[in-house]
């Protein structure tokens, strides 16, 4: 498989890619959410740019706003799963990643 610029392959990495999609993604999987729990259950993100995130995802019709929460859409929920995966990836694999990181830093 190619991975070109406009496939719909490179789209999903796409969303992917960007660090707070799969994390407000994963937040939303056990149902929806207000913007403030939204932000305490994910940590460590600003209310403004959680709003950009939400927006984003929206866009892409990921998250819908539902009676004054977020949550997610249908299509959204197909992401749950490649996201788990990516998790059991980086439990695994994690510490490789760092550790060839500490490697080239040394070595530069």
């Amino acid at each position: 498989m190619d991975f070109l610029a406009d496939c719909r392959t490179r789209l999903a990495f796409d969303l992917v890619a960007n660090t707070w999609n799969p994390v407000v993604l994963w937040a939303l999987r056990d149902g929806p959410r207000r913007h403030v729990d939204l932000r305490r259950t994910i940590g460590g993100i600003s209310a403004k740019v959680l709003t950009e995130a939400v927006r984003r995802l929206e866009f892409d019709g990921l998250v819908e706003r539902r009676e004054g929460a977020y949550a997610l859409t249908p299509l959204g929920e197909t992401l749950l799963e490649p996201i788990e995966g990516f998790g059991r990836w980086a439990a695994e694999h994690g510490d490789d990643v760092l550790a060839a990181q500490t490697r080239a830093e040394r070595s530069a």
